[in-house]
């Protein structure tokens, strides 16, 4: 977490949580989602949800997307947040907290550019690869998936099926803060 992050909340230790304007798609990229959007629809639909959807406007500036990079964290109730200064501002995930890119070799970084460590691997029941790392759950980027073959033909990683609608409770991570109803501190 960046050092001015930290001032931040020292200094203004009781500014109110942000919900439901900040989200997180399957291929890393970031959306903010003002009122207007978050009225139009959900960031996205849970399984089996059919609800309108609306992402909101994709964030490109590359400085505040490494921004907020460098300060997504996790709380104890596995609600994924960007520490906004004082502000914690909670994310809707569209699929998982990560999203890794492959390189040709297997090597795994994460959308936020943090190299990761593979300790398994889960097959949902589209055909989505998620990895369990060292630094967490995520999923595999629809374009690097050509990159998954090696490893799983090689057996080093042996997907284990799982259907899409376990993978929060198994690993530990809320979709949509916003919508789950828990209280924010």
């Amino acid at each position: 977490m960046d050092d001015i992050v930290k001032a931040a909340m020292a200094k203004w230790p009781n500014v109110p949580d942000c919900l439901g304007w900040l989200g997180l798609d399957a291929r890393g990229r970031w959306f903010m989602r003002d009122d207007r959007v978050q009225a139009a629809g959900v960031f996205s639909n849970a399984p089996g949800e059919h609800h309108p959807v609306s992402k909101g406007s994709l964030l490109q500036h590359e400085k505040l997307v490494d921004f907020i990079h460098r300060n997504y964290a996790v709380d104890a109730e596995g609600r994924w947040f960007f520490q906004n200064g004082p502000q914690r501002v909670f994310v809707e995930l569209e699929a998982a907290p990560y999203v890794w890119r492959l390189d040709a070799d297997a090597g795994v970084t994460a959308h936020t550019g943090m190299p990761a460590q593979v300790q398994a691997s889960v097959l949902d029941e589209e055909g989505r690869l998620y990895l369990v790392t060292d630094l967490g759950f995520g999923i595999v980027h629809t374009a690097d998936m050509v990159h998954a073959l090696k490893p799983v033909e090689q057996g080093r990683w042996t997907p284990e099926p799982t259907p899409t609608a376990e993978l929060p409770g198994r690993f530990g991570f809320v979709l949509s803060p916003y919508r789950t109803g828990l209280q924010i501190p």
